[in-house]
């Protein structure tokens, strides 16, 4: 699961795990601290050629990067394995023919919210919250995160 702490491979992550997969955080170096909160089995550091160097080869690569970090990693699935990415099929992806990749856009359903919130009640599941606000301040809210940077920002009523 690349990007592992944001909050969409953080859900993929609960998941995953809930079905019994192993799974691998991807994530840069200065957020493997915060990986290890995840429940991964493994942390790998993407950014960090050594590490990049030792994972082993594995059966499914869930995608949320870009650019050549996505590119590296089709190396490491498996013959018959799988590239699944939110970010689309990255660069050089025709030199793996032994893998099947595929863009993916999530379908947002009541029964994905439900199952989320269930993990997140649960406590098995935390999505980080940087602000709160009350919903009359929602303008300001989308303003704010237009600029980039502001994490989560969670209306209340």
């Amino acid at each position: 699961m690349t990007g592992a702490v944001g909050s969409v491979e953080r859900t993929a992550v609960y998941a995953a795990k809930q079905a019994g997969a192993n799974v691998i955080a991807g994530v840069k170096k200065d957020q493997v601290r915060r990986a290890a909160e995840l429940g991964a089995d493994e942390i790998v550091a993407l950014d960090d050629p050594d590490e990049m160097a030792r994972m082993g080869p594995v059966d499914i690569v869930a995608n949320c990067v870009r650019g050549a970090t996505a590119s590296r990693l089709l190396g490491k699935v498996k013959p018959g394995g799988m590239f699944v990415s939110v970010t689309g099929i990255p660069d050089g992806a025709d030199a793996f023919p032994q893998v099947r990749t595929k863009a993916f856009v999530s379908k947002q359903d009541i029964n994905t919210y439900l199952y989320a919130a269930g993990g997140i009640i649960s406590g098995k599941l935390e999505i980080p919250v940087s602000r709160i606000l009350p919903l009359r301040q929602a303008a300001d809210a989308h303003a704010e995160m237009a600029h980039g940077g502001a994490g989560k920002i969670l209306l209340r009523p």
